[in-house]
């Protein structure tokens, strides 16, 4: 003992303390504070990629919903200027002066080409979100009472069965026939039974989990089906969600592109319709940015939403958060 004492220069009561015995204390666990969404953005901005993605996105969202409140465009403005038709880029900027609305040159009306991608995107993303903001929480709402319920699956399931063997496209070709072609005839065409898939794919996952002990335990003491559903069943599907809204958003932007195209899709400036009008200018040489620029356009918008929603789903798996 003195020799500690000599040693570090400190007294008997310096160096030893009594420690009074609590029970209360010795049951708590120490651990890490853990915060779920916290560990989901930390798992996600890790990787770089994911990064640089957020970026593109975030660049795009600012052209489709900043740039056009910045700028005049006027579709028809110089309609009467045959000079100022199909322009390249650099004739373009000679001729109206050197701006960004000019970079891509001028359409078939002496548009500008970059306003008139960036107007068109503004109404295929909004398009694409209102679809998926309908179709999602009718799906995944539906789908988890759908998948707890033994009655309602009996039901939904032939339900399934008849509007699930009907083609997709074929079904919004027709509703887009019946009604004038327009952004609401479109959102219900694509929202109509677009959430049947939604539905169907949740309910399954809910099957997995619905009887696990504290299902069971809920049902007994007489929790409302819906609550158990929304409290209980839910918030174990975040990862699952996400990774399949990562799909639907880009899908919705590829299927106006596509009926666009064919001529059967939105009376509006979409990207779709800009293609869909600039096809001569595909194989006409010097003419080539005016099907192009929204093709690569509606390419970028499509690919970098499904890359983000894909490895945010991957990051909001608890499993990767160890």
């Amino acid at each position: 003992m003195d020799n500690f004492n000599e040693k570090y220069g400190l007294s008997d009561e310096e160096l030893f303390s009594h420690v009074d015995h609590n029970e209360l204390e010795s049951e708590k666990i120490i651990a890490p504070r853990y915060s779920y969404w916290g560990s989901v953005f930390r798992i996600f901005f890790k990787n770089k990629v994911n990064i640089f993605i957020l970026t593109v996105v975030g660049i795009v969202l600012f052209l489709t919903y900043v740039y056009p409140l910045l700028v005049d465009y006027d579709q028809f403005a110089n309609i009467s200027n045959s000079a100022s038709k199909h322009l390249r880029p650099l004739a373009a900027m000679q001729m109206f002066g050197y701006s960004l609305s000019w970079c891509l040159g001028t359409g078939a009306a002496g548009q500008a080409t970059f306003d008139a991608v960036w107007f068109g995107a503004r109404i295929s993303i909004t398009l694409a979100l209102v679809c998926a903001a309908i179709n999602m929480t009718i799906g995944i709402l539906l789908g988890a009472v759908w998948g707890f319920s033994k009655r309602i699956d009996i039901v939904m399931t032939e339900v399934y069965n008849i509007i699930g063997n009907v083609p997709y496209v074929l079904l919004i070709s027709v509703l887009v026939l019946l009604f004038s072609p327009g952004f609401w005839t479109m959102v219900f065409a694509l929202t109509v039974t677009g959430w049947i898939g939604i539905a169907y794919f949740i309910r399954t996952q809910v099957i997995i989990i619905r009887d696990r002990d504290y299902n069971l335990a809920s049902r007994c003491l007489g929790t409302p089906l819906f609550r158990i559903a929304i409290k209980n069943i839910l918030p174990f599907m975040t990862s699952v969600i996400v990774t399949y809204a990562a799909v639907e958003i880009p899908s919705y932007i590829s299927y106006e592109v596509f009926l666009s195209y064919i001529g059967m899709g939105l009376s509006e400036m979409s990207l779709g319709r800009l293609i869909y009008e600039a096809q001569s200018a595909m194989t006409t040489p010097g003419w080539g940015f005016e099907f192009w620029s929204p093709v690569v356009v509606s390419a970028i918008i499509t690919v970098s939403l499904y890359v983000m929603g894909q490895n945010l789903g991957d990051a909001s798996d608890p499993r990767t958060h160890m």
